[in-house]
């Protein structure tokens, strides 16, 4: 069986199980939250909604509120120094369905249980878990610099720059 559900002025075609990322509801992490805007109810006889099928709604548990990526709007006026950065971060919910509804059921499943941590036990001798041992970071080696050998800087002799003819053999008579 499987339903396409409208929320955030997106539809999406759901299962149960299915984990899907919307735009944020209102709702804490790990409750159920129904979803009323049921379009499409899919199985052996499907039921086409005008525009919404009628006592059908979809249960689904919260698992996370996030941000999305960062989405960077940049706009640039060529040649007058002008540019503008502007960046946001979509709100969504992660939610896993965990049923589908019609005339007018209420959820009869509830949050998952969550996990619990495991903590190794301690071994027969110690009295207490092991620690986690800190690794050290390896020490920065120096390097040693070399003092490079200045060869005695020779004099060069220069010669004068020859100043050139004005007009190279040419005279200035007319």
């Amino acid at each position: 069986m499987f339903a396409v559900i409208k929320t955030g002025g997106r539809q999406y075609r759901v299962v149960p199980n299915d984990v899907l990322e919307i735009g944020k509801i209102a709702g804490d992490v790990g409750t159920i939250v129904q979803l009323g805007e049921v379009l499409v109810v899919g199985g052996d006889t499907p039921v086409l909604g005008a525009p919404t099928v009628a006592g059908a709604t979809v249960a689904a548990e919260v698992l996370q509120h996030k941000r999305g990526p960062k989405v960077i709007a940049f706009k640039k006026r060529r040649r007058k120094n002008s540019r503008r950065k502007r960046g946001y971060r979509d709100e969504i919910t992660v939610l896993r369905i965990t049923e589908i509804l019609t005339d007018n059921a209420k959820p009869s499943i509830g949050p998952r249980p969550k996990r619990e941590k495991v903590i190794p036990a301690p071994v027969d001798g110690d009295d207490e878990a092991p620690k986690a041992v800190k690794k050290k970071a390896p020490a920065k080696k120096t390097v040693a610099k070399k003092a490079a050998a200045k060869p005695a800087a020779k004099k060069a002799e220069k010669k004068p720059a020859a100043k050139k003819a004005a007009a190279k053999g040419k005279t200035d008579k007319k």
